[in-house]
């Protein structure tokens, strides 16, 4: 299967996953199939957003050059099914975990929305300056650049910098405690990725990589 086969592949499946979903959840049946499946109209938007960006996302992978060495099968498929777990959480209500830690008011869900609109404008920013170099899997592609441009002047992992705060962004629209678990895990996921990522980084650019650490952070600027 060719790169581009793979990626209409990809779009097919979001789109006809949100397609399934957004059927199931507006339908009158789905209380009989899926009984805790009562979106607000605000995860609703939150939903079409992550699947927006989920699109945009597989097209420009397209551009991803050859890889030269990368991290095991293994470790790639467990950050898959740790983040697409952690999606799941975060949309849907989970039994035991539906109380909420947010009053429920529209200014909370249009700020969270918001912010994850944001975020997504900040990852298509990075995607951008990180060109053929960037992939889903930590690796080295061929000709791999230490890019240092854009948002990656002041943080070393903007992308993730972005995916977190749009899990903050859809935490605010949720206010169910099921997001703040899905928020940990993910957190989690990265931490283990970054730690993968600045190791492969460093074995390639050696002193490079050591000056570009000590002039910017890892996620968020003056915290991390």
């Amino acid at each position: 299967m060719t790169k581009t086969t793979k990626t209409f592949v990809k779009i097919g499946v979001a789109a006809a996953v949100g397609a399934a979903i957004g059927s199931l959840s507006a339908s009158p049946r789905a209380a009989f199939v899926l009984p805790r499946l009562d979106l607000t109209n605000g995860l609703r938007a939150s939903l079409a957003l992550w699947v927006l960006f989920s699109i945009y996302w597989s097209v420009a992978a397209r551009d991803s050059a050859p890889t030269r060495t990368s991290e095991t099968v293994w470790s790639r498929q467990l950050h898959v099914f740790i983040v697409n777990i952690a999606l799941l959480i975060l949309i849907f209500p989970v039994p035991g975990l539906t109380r909420r830690f947010l009053p429920s008011n529209p200014a909370f869900v249009i700020a969270g929305l918001a912010i994850q609109a944001a975020f997504i404008g900040l990852a298509v920013w990075a995607r951008r300056h990180l060109g053929s170099n960037w992939s889903g899997e930590v690796r080295i592609a061929s000709g791999h650049q230490l890019v240092r441009s854009g948002p990656y002047r002041f943080v070393r992992h903007p992308i993730y910098t972005a995916v977190l705060g749009m899990y903050c962004g859809t935490c605010l629209v949720s206010g169910a405690v099921h997001s703040l678990v899905a928020l940990a895990i993910v957190t989690a996921a990265y931490w283990r990725k970054i730690r993968l990522e600045e190791r492969a980084l460093n074995e390639t650019f050696r002193s490079d990589h050591d000056d570009y650490r000590r002039h910017t952070w890892a996620l968020i600027p003056g915290v991390y």
